[in-house]
Order: structure tokens, then sequence, then C-alpha cells
């Protein structure tokens, strides 16, 4: 069922609505359109507390937008603190760059890369269609100094062919893949690898200062075939390599998908230090969502600016000239993390509401609202009744995300048109198949993207004694919670785990950062007092207040590794399906043949439950149960 435009001018949140007009005849049909730029917000904004603090050379930061061009459009918080899009953010750089100007200093725009998976402008895409290619056209219109390859650039082969193809050419050496390699025809068709973009780029600044930069990715290794991705250890030993850093450039501008804290960062630092004791390197990393900042010396800093298009990151130094006798000395850093909203930028832009849109912005907006109608994104499945969250609520409870998914929507979904629907079940997945919350309001194409994006099939296992289908998932998670203690306890990361960092899985690492924040800056008692809208609330490891807005920090609870539906009320030897998605297949019969005996249970054993996908579950429970 879908809504008509009169009930979506009525049910979407006044404070972040978009004009809906009457659509044209030849789309003369029940799914509203988004015409117009959505509103300015009326929901209140908190101002940042404080001016930035500009250097000589001064960087915004982007990280890990997957596909959030359009920004974050519920009216519950702390949506609207991300409420700016991409055409704003684009104004925003736009006058900062004038700023720039007018202050006599330098002002460089990065990001770290991760512009594919997450929202429907990127994964959307009518049949045919390559991710992110649509919406990628508007990132090549800012200008970008450097960019960097991400993870999600390399888990489908098109989609790392059309970086190569359609992307990397208009970047012109700005777009960076230190080491990673895609598999190539030469024009005599023979197979040849090749980086995807530029290994590094010398360039330099408006002020003439001269920058060294390389765009690196972490260990990563669920790329897909003909890519390649070298170890960071093995890339510092390479000649081009030892060639790129030889000449002391004023700064080493180091970009890559790859966390400031816990990975190899360390790895490419002493390789610079080695040659460049003195010379002033900045760090800008991403991939774990986080915002971060440490200082691996006096004369650096690494900075890390979230996910999602909800922070812009800042950093700024002053380094004086390179005639400066004090060129050893420690340098003065700092650095900030910007909500991504409209009040922020008119605030440290120096504009008002009515001078900050500026045409380019405002035309790369219409181009995303005119690709969400495209995509048919505002197609509404109904009308959320409350917020749902992954870890802002407890799980199992009534606003858990993951409670709603397996106790609810997939025992729906699952079930439709199946012969075995009359067949009692338990059902399992890994609670990182729900990648980001569902909010009071509208839950069109767009939110079911975002919520739920992964098109993972749902297999089954017949014929299961519940006695032993019920033991499978505390068994899942016991050898999760088992892998963590150890890990705590100061051991080496399980191997498990170890894999799923490799290929990809940053749940965790972002799981973890929320639940310190909540216990360190007392988040229940900040909460209560309701003096304060909820947002990030960052400790890191440099001097100073990093967030430039206050807040109170979001609540925070303890999710499982695997969640499951509701255990039948039943005997323990009555037979039953063990249903459960095929991300998780080799771990589910591992556990399986440890808490029974009687079977040794292989692939053979398990079939295809359902067509339907991971990614549509919400969306069709939505139908039924939100209309």
């Amino acid at each position: 069922m879908h809504l008509s435009a009169a009930l979506l001018s009525v049910a979407l949140p006044l404070a972040l609505r978009a004009t809906v007009n009457a659509c044209s005849d030849e789309h003369a049909h029940d799914h509203s359109h988004a015409h117009q730029k959505r509103l300015f917000p009326q929901t209140q904004l908190t101002q940042p507390t404080r001016p930035l603090e500009w250097g000589d050379l001064n960087i915004i930061h982007t990280t890990d937008t997957h596909g959030w061009l359009l920004g974050h459009q519920h009216a519950s918080f702390p949506e609207p603190n991300y409420s700016g899009d991409l055409g704003d953010f684009a104004s925003f750089v736009q006058h900062m760059k004038q700023l720039a100007i007018e202050k006599d200093v330098d002002l460089l725009l990065v990001d770290s890369g991760d512009l594919h998976d997450g929202t429907g402008l990127s994964d959307g895409f009518p049949a045919g269609g390559i991710d992110a290619h649509d919406a990628n056209q508007f990132i090549k219109q800012l200008p970008y100094d450097i960019m960097a390859i991400g993870n999600h650039e390399l888990y489908d082969y098109i989609n790392t062919w059309d970086m190569y193809t359609n992307f990397v050419p208009a970047l012109d050496g700005k777009y960076l893949s230190s080491n990673v390699n895609i598999t190539v025809f030469d024009a005599n068709n023979n197979t040849i690898d090749v980086p995807v973009g530029n290994r590094f780029r010398k360039f330099t600044t408006r002020k003439g200062r001269k920058i060294t930069s390389l765009g690196v990715l972490y260990d990563f290794t669920g790329n897909d075939v003909n890519t390649t991705v070298q170890s960071v250890a093995d890339m510092v030993k390479e000649q081009w390599f030892t060639e790129a850093i030889a000449e002391e450039p004023d700064v080493f501008l180091l970009v890559g998908h790859m966390p400031v804290s816990r990975d190899n960062w360390p790895t490419v630092f002493n390789a610079v230090r080695a040659v460049h004791a003195e010379t002033p390197i900045i760090i800008l990393g991403g991939h774990s969502h986080i915002r971060d900042c440490n200082q691996p010396d006096g004369r650096s800093m690494a900075l890390e600016s979230g996910r999602y298009m909800e922070t812009i990151g800042w950093l700024s130094a002053n380094l004086g000239s390179s005639s400066d006798v004090n060129t050893k000395n420690n340098i003065s850093f700092s650095r900030r993390y910007l909500d991504q909203n409209r009040v922020t930028y008119e605030y440290h832009s120096q504009q008002s509401n009515n001078s900050f849109d500026t045409k380019e912005g405002q035309n790369i907006t219409q181009g995303l609202l005119d690709l969400g109608v495209k995509y048919d994104l505002s197609m509404l499945f109904g009308i959320a009744p409350q917020d749902f969250t992954i870890s802002r609520d407890p799980y199992p409870s009534n606003g858990s995300s993951l409670t709603l998914f397996i106790n609810e929507a997939a025992p729906y979904s699952l079930t439709l048109n199946n012969t075995r629907a009359n067949i009692s079940n338990i059902m399992i997945t890994n609670s990182g198949s729900q990648r980001f919350d569902i909010y009071s309001g509208t839950f069109d194409k767009n939110d079911q993207i975002s919520a739920s994006p992964f098109t993972d099939a749902f297999m089954f296992i017949k014929d299961l004694p519940l006695g032993v289908a019920q033991d499978v998932l505390p068994a899942l998670n016991a050898a999760g919670a088992d892998e963590r203690r150890k890990r705590d306890l100061g051991s080496v990361l399980q191997e498990r785990e170890s894999e799923m960092w490799k290929r990809g899985y940053v749940n965790m690492r972002y799981m973890e950062w929320l639940d310190e924040m909540d216990r360190r800056h007392d988040g229940a008692v900040k909460r209560a007092s309701q003096n304060l809208t909820l947002g990030y609330v960052t400790s890191d490891s440099c001097p100073g207040v990093g967030d430039d807005t206050v807040h109170a920090p979001l609540a925070s609870f303890d999710i499982p590794d695997f969640i499951g539906s509701d255990t039948p009320s039943l005997s323990n030897d009555s037979l039953v399906d063990l249903v459960f998605v095929d991300f998780i297949q080799e771990q589910l019969l591992e556990i399986l043949n440890e808490v029974q005996n009687a079977t040794t249970y292989t692939d053979s054993d398990v079939a295809s439950y359902t067509d339907v996908l991971s990614n549509v579950v919400l969306g069709l429970y939505a139908q039924h149960a939100w209309n």
C-alpha cells in the first residue's frame, strides 16, 4: 500500500518536511515525490560553542559518507543535528574558502573513503545501474584536494571499475589508492594490475606550501576478485613509497581509510619519521565511524571524523614559515568535530539563512532530490509508530529495532507465500545486519535501505528437535562473549573476530565507542535533566574539547552478536525449522555440531527457506503493520 501525496504531507515531520507537489501525468500514481528542497528545519538546533581556531594550514575533513548526501531527514533527535545535505556542505566549503583567502591562509578539503553502500541515493539504483554511480556525480563537483579509497569501494568489482573508469579521471590525480590495485585489460587485451587511483600526490597550496599525500587502506581482505589490497606493512617497503617520501615537503598529509587508533597508521608514520624526523605530519583516517584524535608526536596530529554525514572534521595547524628558526618546536594544532547542519554551517561561515546558499550548492541539492525521484526513494511502506533503535534501547524491548526485526518483521515477511509457513521455527540473524535506527513517521524506500541494506538470503535446516534448535542462539552468543572476554584480558583477538574486522565489520568498534561515551559522561543524568539535545559527546587523546556543539550522550545498551525469534511453545522433542541468514551459515553449523552430537550437520543439510532477502523484510512488514 502506498500513501497519497495528501496523507504524506500530513505525516511527514513538519520540521524536516519537503514540499510535496502533484506529479505530472506520467507519474500519476500513489507514490509521493519531493520536487523542491526541504524546508529549513524548524527544530531548535544548538549553536556551536565557539568559533573555529584557524591556523596557517586548515583542513575540512569528511569520511564514511556512505551515500548520506541528503543528510538525516527525521525529526527525532539526534537526527536534526545532521540535517544538512551535500548542497549545504558545498555552500559551506565555498564560504570557508573565501574566508581563508581573506585570512590569507590555506584551506584544504579531504575525504577518507567509503562513498558506497548506505542509503537509497547510493544503493537504490534501478536494475542495470551501479551502486553510487549517480550520487558520485555530485561529489565530483566539490573541490576536494585529496580523496582516498575505502573498503566499500571494493566489495563488488563493478563498483571498483566504475570508480576507476568514471570517478578517478574527474579527480585529476587527487584520488589516491596507495595500496589498492584493480585488474583491467590493456590496449593489447592483456590483463594488468594498476592502481585504482594514484599512489601519492605532491602539490603546492595556494600559499606555496609543498604537500606530499598518500591514500592508504587498512589491511582489508573482503575485496572482490580482480582487486588487490596490499598490506600496509608491505606497502611501506615498496620502491615507489621510498621515492615518494624521499624529498622533504613542508607537510606530509597521510590520508586513508584506516582508524587513527588501534590500527596500522604507526607503520606509515614511523616509515616517514625514519627519513624526516621533524617534518609536520597530518593523518586523516576513517573506517571505524567514530570521532577520534591523537598526536603521535609534538609535530603531528591524527584525526578521524565520524560517519554518515553526521560529522564534519576541522583541523588547523600553525606551521610558521619554512625559514622559521623554531621549526623543530612542537606545532600548535586544533581539531573540531562539527555537527553537519545549517546552523553550524552558517555560524562558522559567518552567513545568515538568507545569504548562505550558493548557486552551486542549490544545484547539488536539487540534483540529489531529482535523483531521489528517479530512484523512487519516497515510495512509502507505512508510518512507523515510534522510534526503534539498535542500541539506545535494551534488547529485547519494544523500542529495539533488533526486536522489531527478528520477533515481528522476519516471522511475517519470511513466511509470506511460503510452503513451510505452518511449520514452527526459530529464526536467527546477526545483530550487525541492522545498520541504522528507524524513526517515528514515514518509513519509505530510503529508510528501508538505510536501516537494513544487506542482501542476505535466508536458509534453513529442517526437522531439528526444538531442544536442540533453541540451544543454538545462546551458544552463538556465548562464543562471541568468550572471545570478547579473552580480548579484554589483553590476549590477541580471536581468529574469527579478527577476520570479521579484516572483512570490514566495524559495528563492534562503533558500539564500544558509544558505550564508553555514555558511561564516561554520566549519560543517564544528563539525559534526565532534559536541558541538552542528544548527540555525540567525544573523549579523545588530543588537548581541549573536540566537540563543536554540547549534547547529552546517547543511551547505549549492550546488544548480543546474534538475535533470534521467540521460541515456540512446544515440547523439546517437537521438530522445527532453524532459519538463518547465509552470512552466518559456517559459524552456525559449527555451533550446531557442538550443542548436539546425534548428527553431524554440513552444508548439504542446508536449503533455501524463501526468496525474500533481508533487505526487504522491513518494507514488507511495514506495508502489513504500519498502515
